[in-house]
């Protein structure tokens, strides 16, 4: 493109230096024997007027000494040379002077000028200055060679304003593409400057605006993928377990077979409603959002002590749920509550100790869940909500980044209120009406 945009200049300063220059040679020429034909007229002129009475007297005259390079010659009425130099007889133009004009012509390779002498208003004869037109010529060729000097100057000069202005032009358009191909190698920080172009910083903008939405698109499904195996592996590990157990136990009556499969029922429910929370959190607009549904919260810490009663049993630990009078009527949005819960329970479980509490209490407009147990946070506090930060090896640093989330998009919020005993607070708005 670079050669392109230089050559494109150097074409339109070539046509525009002879469209200039082909009319200001012909008027120099023009000028130059217009220039020359006017010097012989006043030579012939200033000779006419020194010997116009005395030849009329028909004395013997001398023409004066001409200041220029002009042959002047003095002729009469019969065409006849009688001083000076010339031709022996009157040529055309000194003929049509006779006449009682000043005449202008040319003589083979000469300039030729002619003037009447008069003297009583009656013509007598006539002076006749010439000059060479090799003079003309050579000034002429000279005034030429300058122009064509200064054209060759002025083409330079283009030819480097074409080069400077195609860097100009150019060189935002590679930092363009090379941005773009950086990009597409991958590296999704990478954006386009700004040049002194308007065109192409527009351009810019739209490939930085294209790349930041790529961007979001790309980390949220990488977001999507990461809560989803995070929040199914718990419900999918406890659905496994409690299936090897029913099918490992050989003089398993009837009874105990029904209630396995109901326990695989709930948690296959709870994981149907693990996925579906997930997507509508991974498809949901920036800001809060209306819940799908909800519930009283009686009804959801039940659900949520069933589930995870053994996991903190088969760890020698206690599980207790408390409610504040006439809280367990309360309506949440159930199923965003639930999985929030979940993780902070499953957070419990790995990095705590003792005890877990799970206190329900109402507020104003809303109903904070509070979930405390035992033990001391390992990490500075301002990292917990870090996505990718834990202090466990098993961890995945997803977990309460999500619920985080998924507090907000519910319209409710998740704090570290203490870091020992270690206690988070949920705060749900309450729901008046229940939403299917």
């Amino acid at each position: 493109m670079r050669k392109r945009v230089v050559r494109v200049a150097v074409v339109a300063v070539m046509v525009a230096l002879v469209l200039l220059a082909t009319p200001l040679a012909v008027g120099i020429q023009r000028s130059f024997i217009s220039d020359e034909r006017g010097e012989l007229e006043r030579a012939a002129l200033a000779a006419a007027v020194r010997v116009g009475s005395k030849f009329a007297a028909g004395d013997r005259t001398e023409l004066p000494t001409s200041e220029s390079d002009a042959r002047v010659g003095l002729y009469d009425l019969a065409g006849r040379l009688r001083d000076g130099h010339g031709p022996a007889t009157a040529d055309a133009v000194t003929r049509r002077a006779m006449a009682g004009v000043v005449a202008r012509g040319r003589d083979g390779q000469d300039l030729v000028a002619a003037v009447p002498v008069s003297t009583a208003e009656r013509v007598t004869g006539v002076v006749r200055a010439a000059d060479g037109t090799q003079e003309v010529w050579a000034r002429v060729g000279l005034a030429w060679a300058a122009l064509v000097g200064t054209a060759l100057a002025a083409l330079a000069t283009g030819v480097m304003v074409a080069r400077h202005q195609a860097r100009t032009l150019t060189a935002p358009l590679e930092a363009l593409s090379a941005t773009a191909v950086a990009v597409a190698d991958g590296d999704l920080t990478a954006r386009a400057g700004r040049s002194a172009i308007a065109e192409i910083d527009q351009v810019a903008r739209t490939q930085n605006t294209m790349v930041e939405r790529l961007t979001t698109l790309l980390e949220h499904e990488r977001q999507f993928s990461a809560n989803a195996s995070h929040q199914l592996r718990t419900p999918l590990a406890g659905l496994q377990l409690g299936l090897e157990a029913a099918a490992a136990d050989p003089g398993a009556d009837l009874a105990r077979l029904r209630a396995a499969i109901e326990e695989a029922l709930e948690r296959s429910r709870h994981l149907q409603q693990t996925v579906d929370e997930v997507l509508r959190l991974a498809r949901a607009a920036p800001g809060p959002r209306l819940p799908e549904r909800s519930g009283p919260l009686g009804e959801l810490a039940e659900s949520v002590e069933r589930r995870w009663h053994g996991a903190f049993a088969a760890e020698g630990r206690r599980l207790d749920f408390a409610f504040e009078p006439g809280s367990e009527t309360i309506r949440v949005p159930d199923r965003t509550a639930e999985q929030i819960l979940d993780v902070l329970l499953d957070n419990a479980l790995r990095h705590g100790s003792g005890t877990v509490g799970v206190t329900v209490r109402e507020m104003t407009g809303a109903v904070a869940v509070d979930v405390a147990d035992e033990g001391s946070l390992a990490l500075e506090p301002g990292l917990v909500f870090a996505r990718g930060t834990t202090t466990s090896r098993s961890g995945s640093g997803i977990g309460l980044p999500l619920a985080r989330d998924m507090a907000r998009a519910a319209g409710g919020r998740l704090t570290l209120v203490r870091a020992s005993p270690t206690t988070f607070t949920l705060l749900l708005p309450i729901s008046d009406q229940p939403q299917y």
